[in-house]
C-alpha cells in the first residue's frame, strides 16, 4: 500500500508555476503531494515528434546528405539554405610567398563577417594542411562563402545540413 505525503515548498510551487503556467498556480490552499507508489513514466516525445533516431545518428553522413566544395583562387557561395550546417574538410596550401589566405564568411548581402580564416606569413617553400570542422546557423537571406586568393591555396570539404531553422534535426 502506498503512502501519501504533503509537500509544502514555495520553491517547488514557483518552479511548477514557471514550467506549467496553464495550471494557474493551483490556487490558494492547494498542496502538492508525493507518494511512495512507483509509477512508470514512458517518454514518447521523440516518437510523437516524428523522430525516433538518436541525435548522433541523425548527424551521420550519407551520399545524399552532403554537398562537396573545392575552392581555389576565387570566392564561391557554398550554402544558401536556412538552418544549421556542419562544414568540414581541409585547408591546404603551398606557401611559396607570404600573404596567401583562405576564409569562410557569412553574408546577408550587405554585411559580411569572416568566421574562419587561414593566413600565410611564411615566404619559404612550405606546405600547410589544416583541418576544419564547425557548425553555422543561417537565417533567411544569409549565405556562406569560401574564398582563397591563389591557386596554391584550397578549401576542400563538405557541408551537411544537420537541423532546419527551428532546430529540428534532419535525418541523413
Amino acid at each position: 500500500m502506498a503512502q501519501e505525503f504533503t509537500i509544502n515548498s514555495t520553491a517547488i510551487e514557483s518552479k511548477i508555476n514557471q514550467l506549467l503556467p496553464s495550471q494557474g498556480g493551483f490556487g490558494a490552499g492547494v498542496d502538492f503531494s508525493a507518494s511512495t507508489m512507483v509509477i512508470p513514466i514512458v517518454d514518447l516525445t521523440e516518437t510523437a515528434e516524428g523522430s525516433d533516431v538518436r541525435p548522433d545518428l541523425q548527424t551521420a553522413l550519407s551520399l545524399i546528405s552532403i554537398s562537396t566544395f573545392d575552392v581555389f583562387n576565387t570566392t564561391s557561395t557554398i550554402i544558401t539554405t536556412t538552418g544549421y550546417f556542419r562544414l568540414f574538410g581541409v585547408y591546404s596550401a603551398y606557401h611559396a610567398s607570404a600573404g596567401q589566405s583562405g576564409n569562410f564568411s557569412i553574408t546577408d548581402g550587405t554585411t559580411t563577417k569572416k568566421i574562419y580564416e587561414y593566413n600565410s606569413f611564411a615566404s619559404s617553400d612550405t606546405t600547410l594542411i589544416s583541418p576544419f570542422d564547425f557548425i553555422v546557423f543561417l537565417q533567411a537571406g544569409d549565405s556562406v562563402t569560401a574564398k582563397t586568393d591563389t591557386t596554391n591555396a584550397r578549401l576542400t570539404g563538405s557541408t551537411r545540413q544537420i537541423a532546419d531553422i527551428s532546430g529540428n534535426l534532419i535525418n541523413p
